[in-house]
């Protein structure tokens, strides 16, 4: 059959080549159809309990998404006229970004104050640059006594501030995200032109946004022409042969255009983690080429004519290529179990590539080097054999004391998966590249933080938010959560009653406390949401029918599981002292905080169904029970070592990583296959005993496993060179597996099959 197949590429060559073309070109075109997401919800899955509580606060009130301005004046004080004039021109050019709904600084902050018996209710702030020294000190004096504004919109010294744009993102168009961002950018760039002794920084989700679909861009500008470029040279280095390079080039060209359309014409939009799909691609497609062109040149040595040695390569591989190509897209396939939608699409579009680079290898590919003069110089072509045959005789030679000590290698490195924690900081997938890193770096450690908890406390009925029972367990919750550390602010409507009330009582001191009386804490709330102005309402903190408050959390850069931590001791809080009003947290933080722990509890599912596929597979493919279940040991090892030194060397694993195991299990098994595939010629077509049939794999496919190794291992270096941490440490983690992948088939497994064949 595998002959068959070869003699009627060659013969139709012509046609091959036009049809493959024709099929190529019809699946790129869809790449008119790609977009990049926006949207960090995303990376949640719609069932996601998380995504769904947080979906639920923001279509109780007003959505939360945001553009953070700092402002840090150079001489270190926001409370001059000059800083406040820069802060009250911002605040008024912030409405015209798009879909904003409110925009907060300490200029327009609504300052209540009590004349007689009437609420006055007015802008902090006013025409800044005629205040005098009175009034500026006056502003300072409220600003940093004010629990709403310090740490959130000013900091406890008064040297930065912010301006806070809500934004409203309809969700129709994939532009939304960039226009506001670009807005934003040009207003700061702007304000810095105008006020040149002012900092501005830009921060908060709509930016976080942005920087995703920056780093998905990012990432196809530079790292595919850099992975292209690797590749070339050192396809052409090993194969020194320009018409094997031409083929191999042609293959790893199309196969990542092919995938690419195919994800457009399925409406896959792309995100930071499917954006490495290309640079995967590429690498994995060099592969299947160079076990077929290799063999081609050792045939063409051997004596046998291109066409010949042409047809005996791919009788020789074409069920080894076929079997890696299935196993690999199988892996990819598996992670559709995770719970971040990123990472199915990034395997859905990787095992498409796989899928087409097989095609385009033993289609395309042979029917190109057919028509193109190859030439072999004396094993110059190709790494001499002579050094695979000494490999193997070492090998065989030193079976007992490679065997027991590659597995307590093994053992050790594996026992590191025991020091593993799930730990994540989502600020931190962007590395110092990208502007929002920066900038969100500089206001957590100056200003306020980006990490969110909200909850939407339920009094239990209509207009119970003014019940002073109720108010008070709002507050006294409020008061744990600010004795808590690393917390910067939270903002609840306590204490808004608690300033207004102190101003119905003439702004005397002792009054600062809640109003003992529900009709009274209605009547405060009425009178106060009266005199706000247009955009600055109530609505993003009570609810329609005011039976529930919004209360906001505002963290310090914490890990998720510090994050979680908390939670889980508010959740605490709640359970013993407000059991009515317990409520899961809600907002990114907590989204992201839980995605890495439960995409490992999915993945987990994943890779063992993808495991049993793959190990039955090999089963049938090799005609053997015990050589399939003997190759589960080269297989698992591998990406459990990886995260076993990972382990040992930094134990944190994030979302990043919790896809890794399934990615490698399918790409690791190519070169047991592939050694496995001639151990068992060896044995069956030649007749030769377990250690000759050793020697024999790694004459015919010794070279061709370190070389497509290496180029698997420089592709995904290549993504360690990414901006955005979860596609580098992806790419680490993968290049390291298969490093250990290598040195598990070359010294484990061999001693394993002669302890186990010879053993009969």
């Amino acid at each position: 059959m595998e002959k068959g197949l070869a003699r009627w590429v060659l013969e139709y060559r012509w046609l091959v080549i036009a049809a493959t073309l024709v099929a190529a070109a019809v699946s790129a075109s869809g790449a008119r159809y790609l977009w990049f997401s926006t949207d960090y919800r995303y990376f949640f899955s719609k069932e996601n309990p998380q995504l769904l509580a947080f979906e639920a606060l923001q279509n109780t009130y007003a959505k939360n998404d945001n553009v953070l301005f700092a402002l840090a004046p150079r001489d270190g004080d926001v409370f001059t006229r000059r800083t406040l004039a820069a802060v009250e021109e911002l605040t008024k050019a912030a409405w015209q970004t798009p879909h904003s709904l409110r925009v907060d600084s300490i200029t327009n902050f609504q300052y209540t104050s009590a004349d007689g018996d009437d609420l006055l209710v007015r802008d902090l702030v006013k025409d800044a640059a005629s205040l005098d020294d009175g009034r500026i000190e006056e502003i300072r004096k409220v600003a940093l006594s004010e629990p709403l504004l310090v740490n959130r919109l000013v900091s406890r010294r008064g040297h930065v501030t912010g301006v806070n744009v809500t934004i409203n993102l309809p969700g129709r168009d994939s532009d939304e995200v960039p226009a506001v961002a670009a807005f934003s950018r040009e207003l700061a760039a702007k304000m810095r032109e105008k006020y040149p002794d002012i900092d501005i920084y830009l921060s908060g989700i709509v930016m976080m946004n942005n920087a995703f679909s920056e780093a998905a861009v990012g990432d196809q500008k530079s790292l595919v022409p850099v992975m292209f470029l690797v590749i070339v040279a050192v396809t052409a280095l090993l194969l020194r042969s320009w018409a094997a390079t031409v083929g191999t080039v042609l293959v790893i060209v199309l196969s990542p255009v092919t995938a690419m359309g195919l994800a457009g014409w399925l409406g896959i939009p792309l995100t930071g983690p499917s954006s490495s799909a290309p640079t995967i691609i590429i690498t994995l497609a060099v592969a299947d080429c160079i076990h077929i062109l290799i063999t081609m040149a050792h045939e063409m040595e051997r004596g046998l004519k291109k066409s010949e040695a042409l047809v005996e390569s791919l009788r020789i591989n074409l069920k080894p290529v076929f079997l890696t190509s299935l196993t690999t897209a199988i892996g990819f396939l598996s992670m559709n179990w995770s719970d971040a939608q990123p990472f199915r699409d990034l395997g859905n579009i990787a095992a498409m590539g796989v899928t087409a680079a097989f095609l385009y290898s033993v289609l395309f590919m042979p029917a190109v080097v057919s028509l193109l003069p190859v030439r072999v110089h004396a094993r110059a072509a190709v790494d001499r054999p002579v050094v695979m045959e000494r490999f193997g005789d070492f090998v065989v030679r030193n079976r007992r004391p490679l065997f027991y000590g590659t597995l307590a290698v093994m053992v050790l490195l594996m026992s590191g998966i025991a020091r593993i924690t799930f730990d994540d900081r989502f600020v931190e997938y962007f590395d110092e590249r990208y502007s929002f890193r920066t900038d969100t770096d500089f206001i957590a450690e100056n200003l306020t933080g980006i990490y969110l908890i909200e909850y939407s406390l339920d009094s239990g009925e209509s207009g119970g938010v003014s019940e002073p029972a109720f108010l008070q367990k709002v507050s006294d919750f409020a008061d744990w959560y600010r004795r808590q550390p690393r917390v910067m602010n939270v903002n609840t409507i306590t204490d808004t009653l608690k300033r207004l009330n102190r101003n119905m009582h003439g702004d005397d001191p002792a009054f600062y406390r809640l109003p003992e009386e529900r009709e009274l804490a209605a009547q405060y709330l009425l009178l106060y949401e009266m005199s706000l102005p247009y955009g600055l309402d109530l609505n993003n903190q009570i609810n329609v029918d005011k039976s529930s408050t919004r209360f906001t959390v505002t963290l310090e850069n914490l890990s998720t599981k510090e994050l979680l931590g908390l939670e889980e001791r508010a959740q605490q809080w709640l359970a013993d002292n407000a059991p009515r009003m317990r409520t899961l947290g809600a907002g990114p933080s907590i989204m992201f905080s839980h995605i890495a722990e439960r995409n490992i509890k999915s993945m987990l599912t994943g890779t063992a169904a993808a495991l049993v596929l793959i190990s039955a597979i090999l089963v049938v493919a090799l005609r053997s029970l015990r050589i399939g279940l003997v190759s589960l040991v080269p297989n698992l090892s591998p990406p459990l070592m990886a995260f076993g030194l990972w382990g040992l060397l930094f134990s944190e694993v994030g979302l990043a990583l919790s896809v890794v195991t399934a990615m490698c299990l399918g790409i690791v098994v190519d070169d047991t296959v592939h050694f496995l595939s001639k151990y068992l010629r060896a044995r069956r077509e030649l007749g030769l005993d377990a250690a000759e049939a050793v020697r024999y794999s790694f004459r015919t496919v010794g070279t061709a496993l370190w070389v497509t190794s290496a180029i698997l291992v420089a592709g995904f270096l290549v993504l360690t060179r990414s901006g955005f941490t979860i596609n580098a440490d992806m790419g680490l983690l993968s290049a390291v597996a298969l490093v250990l992948a290598l040195a598990a088939d070359f010294l484990f497994l061999p001693p394993l099959l002669m302890k186990i064949e010879e053993g009969r």
